[in-house]
């Protein structure tokens, strides 16, 4: 009994070993990737529905900087992933634009999402909250139509691509995209 504790215990101490240096690098990305979106949605856009700051992008700074090597946090899952989730909020949206039915068409929205994104191969779990803003989000994203799949989303989400890569590949134990296949 005393031989199979120890040994639970050092693969528990194991597992929750903490890389100071993996999480600097891990916060430098994401404050730099949410930033420059935030920064952009500040100086330039209108700030008052921060509409190019979208909060599933938040979700794939954990991914894309945090977990660099999960193959959710890849680039194909991560532009598919909130694209073709966008575009089918946008179309779900379009079909269901009653607001008594708003609850039907988010529903609807997210579960399309995911279905498409396993067709597709593209599974990036924020999509399913970038379909979900198509539906639930501000009137001011709701009006922007398809042009929400173009910006905010595809724009923002080559914005974090860029500075998950340039990040993730300085240290030497830490390379986006794994396996150095982008696609």
């Amino acid at each position: 009994m005393k031989r199979t504790y120890r040994i639970a215990k050092y693969v528990i101490y194991r597992e929750t070993l903490i890389d100071r240096k993996d999480m600097a690098w891990s916060f430098l990305g994401a404050f730099l990737g949410v930033g420059l979106i935030g920064m952009i949605n500040h100086f330039y856009l209108p700030a008052k529905d921060n509409l190019f700051v979208l909060g599933s992008f938040g979700a794939s700074a954990v991914l894309i900087y945090g977990h660099t090597q999960s193959p959710l946090a890849q680039p194909r899952n991560v532009f598919g992933g909130h694209v073709l989730s966008a575009a089918t909020g946008v179309t779900i949206g379009l079909l269901i634009s009653s607001p008594e039915w708003e609850w039907l068409a988010g529903a609807l929205a997210v579960a399309c999402s995911i279905v498409v994104m396993q067709m597709t191969k593209t599974v990036h779990p924020p999509g399913g909250a970038t379909a979900l803003l198509a539906i639930a989000g501000s009137e001011k994203i709701r009006a922007l139509g398809y042009l929400y799949v173009l910006t905010p989303v595809a724009s923002g989400v080559v914005l974090l691509l860029l500075v998950a890569f340039a990040v993730n590949n300085i240290p030497g134990n830490r390379n986006y995209p794994a396996g150095g296949r982008w696609w």
